[in-house]
C-alpha cells in the first residue's frame, strides 16, 4: 500500500498549479463536432494574462470545431498532478490576437505563427479550474468557478 503525501492547501495548489502552467510546453485540447464526434489534440501554449493561448491550422478539426461550439476542456500534468481547465474559447485571425500574446506565445514555442495566414489562433479562457494530486486533495480540487478565483 502507498503512503500519500499530505494534501496540499489551496494556496499551495494555486501556486504550482501557476508553476506548471508556465513550465509546461504542451496540453491535451478537447473539442466536438457539430455532430457530437470528439476530438483531444495535444497543442503548445503559452499562459498569458491568465488565459492560455494556441495556434494551429485553421482548417484543422480542432479550429473548425472551437468556432462552431467555443467550449472545451483543457487538461495538463501528469495522472498525479493534473490540472483540468473548463474555457471559452476565441477562434481569432492570425492578425487579430493583441500583439504582446502572440510574442509571448512565439518566445515559448521558438516560431511565430503570425506569419503564416492558413493558422489561427486560440485563446481559452477558464471559467473553471481544477487542480489535484491524490485522492486525498479531490475535495479541495476547485480553484476557480465562474471565472472567479477561490483561493
Amino acid at each position: 500500500m502507498r503512503t500519500l503525501p499530505p494534501p496540499r492547501d489551496a494556496g499551495q495548489r494555486k501556486r504550482d498549479m501557476l508553476r506548471l502552467l508556465e513550465t509546461e510546453e504542451d496540453a491535451w485540447v478537447s473539442s466536438a463536432s457539430a455532430d457530437g464526434a470528439p476530438t483531444l489534440v495535444p497543442l503548445s501554449f503559452v499562459w498569458h494574462d491568465e488565459r492560455l493561448v494556441m495556434s494551429t491550422k485553421g482548417t484543422n478539426p480542432t479550429a473548425r470545431n472551437l468556432a462552431a461550439r467555443p467550449e472545451s476542456r483543457v487538461a495538463l500534468g501528469t495522472t498525479r498532478d493534473v490540472v483540468l481547465a473548463d474555457c471559452t474559447v476565441e477562434v481569432l485571425a492570425n492578425d487579430a490576437l493583441p500583439q504582446d500574446a502572440a510574442d509571448a506565445l512565439a518566445a515559448k514555442l521558438g516560431w511565430n505563427p503570425r506569419g503564416y495566414a492558413s493558422w489561427v489562433f486560440l485563446r481559452f479562457t477558464p471559467h473553471r479550474l481544477l487542480v489535484w494530486r491524490e485522492e486525498n486533495e479531490l475535495a479541495g480540487r476547485v480553484l476557480m468557478r465562474d471565472g472567479v478565483w477561490r483561493v
